[in-house]
C-alpha cells in the first residue's frame, strides 16, 4: 500500500525527455502569441485548461475559451515576450511544474517596419501545471504574476 502513494520515479533520460518537453511548451507558447497566430495558443492546453492573472482577476478556463481569448488580440499588435530562467520540476511521469521569467514588449498601432526601442509593457513570471495526456505534454494551468507593468502604448498614425 505504501508504494502506491510514492512518487514515480522516472529515469534520468525520462525525466530529462519530460523536463524538454514542458521547457518547449513554455517557449511555443510566447512564439505563437508573437510569431504566429495567437488563438493556437489554446492547442497547448488540456481541454479543461485554465489561464489565470489573479492580480487582474482574469480566469479563462477550457479551449475553445482560451481560443477565443488569446485570437482577440488587436490585429495591429507588435509583441516580443523575452522568457528567461524556465526551472521545470517533474513530479510524476504524468505531472510536472515550472517557473519561468518574462518580459514583453507590446505595442498596438503596429503597422510594419521598425519601432523605436522603449521599457517593457510587463516583467514577472509564469507558474505552469503540465499534465501528460495520451502521451504528449500539455498545459493543464498558467498562473501569470506581473509586478511590474503598464498599459500597452499605441504608436502614434
Amino acid at each position: 500500500m505504501a508504494d502506491e502513494m510514492a512518487p514515480h520515479p522516472l529515469d534520468p533520460v525520462g525525466r530529462m525527455l519530460a523536463e524538454r518537453a514542458c521547457e518547449r511548451i513554455v517557449l511555443d507558447c510566447a512564439h505563437r502569441l508573437d510569431l504566429g497566430e495567437p488563438a493556437s495558443v489554446a492547442e497547448l492546453f488540456t481541454p479543461d485548461g485554465v489561464w489565470r492573472w489573479p492580480a487582474g482577476e482574469r480566469r479563462v478556463e477550457g479551449r475553445e475559451a482560451l481560443r477565443a481569448y488569446f485570437g482577440s488580440r488587436p490585429a495591429d499588435r507588435l509583441s516580443r515576450r523575452l522568457m528567461t530562467n524556465v526551472l521545470v520540476t517533474v513530479e510524476s511521469p504524468t505531472a510536472a511544474r515550472s517557473v519561468a521569467y518574462l518580459s514583453t514588449y507590446r505595442v498596438d498601432g503596429y503597422a510594419g517596419g521598425m519601432v523605436e526601442p522603449r521599457l517593457p509593457t510587463q516583467v514577472g513570471h509564469y507558474e505552469d501545471v503540465f499534465e501528460r495526456v495520451d502521451g504528449t505534454w500539455l498545459l493543464a494551468s498558467r498562473t501569470v504574476h506581473l509586478p511590474f507593468g503598464a498599459e500597452t502604448a499605441r504608436l502614434p498614425g
